[in-house]
């Protein structure tokens, strides 16, 4: 399957017996008040790692979301929450990605999905993503300066706030530039977002 990174056109169906939105794929979160606040927000599947330590159960029923429906894989936007991402994607390399923002995770210094707002999590499942299979440079570390996402005082909190606009989460300024090239933003697309900051 080659994967192009698109923002879905329809990313939602409907389930008529709830009038409730419904994803079609099925997200893999870290834990159960993540399913639960998931759930608050719309009519979704689910399946829990519990923690960086998968158990091969977990990974068949990851297996068999994958090839039958889709994944989404929507992790807390810290270190863990990363690095169970990273895992999940070295086996699943098409699955999409949705990221939620720091400020909307966070409640009384706890970072997670589970902190968010139903309209918080929606925002970021509506902006999911893939990663491009051909490898793609559009952006430097020149270019991160010119468009003050590195070297400035602010630059950190430009980077969230693009993130946040472009539904690819945040990061330090490689980690950025990274996820610029690896979900094909265009330059287009990061000027048009940069003016609403």
């Amino acid at each position: 399957m080659f994967c192009r990174r698109k923002q879905r056109e329809e990313p939602w169906i409907m389930n008529k017996s709830k009038s409730n939105m419904q994803l079609k794929e099925i997200i893999v979160v870290e834990g159960r008040d993540d399913t639960a606040a998931i759930k608050r927000a719309l009519d979704a599947q689910t399946i829990e790692t519990h923690g960086f330590g998968i158990r091969r159960e977990t990974w068949q029923l990851i297996e068999k979301a994958y090839n039958e429906t889709g994944i989404i894989v929507f992790t807390d936007p810290d270190f863990a929450g990363n690095e169970i991402r990273k895992k999940i994607l070295e086996k699943f390399p098409n699955a999409l990605e949705a990221f939620l923002d720091r400020e909307d995770a966070s409640r009384q210094g706890d970072i997670g999905i589970e902190n968010a707002e139903p309209e918080a999590i929606l925002e970021a499942l509506s902006k999911v993503h893939c990663t491009l299979c051909e490898k793609r440079e559009n952006f430097s570390m020149q270019d991160m300066q010119k468009y003050g996402l590195t070297g400035g005082s602010d630059s950190s909190k430009r980077r969230a706030a693009l993130g946040k606009l472009l539904g690819i989460g945040s990061g330090n300024t490689g980690a950025f530039l990274k996820k610029l090239n690896r979900f094909g933003i265009d330059k287009e697309e990061l000027e048009k977002n940069l003016e609403k900051l």
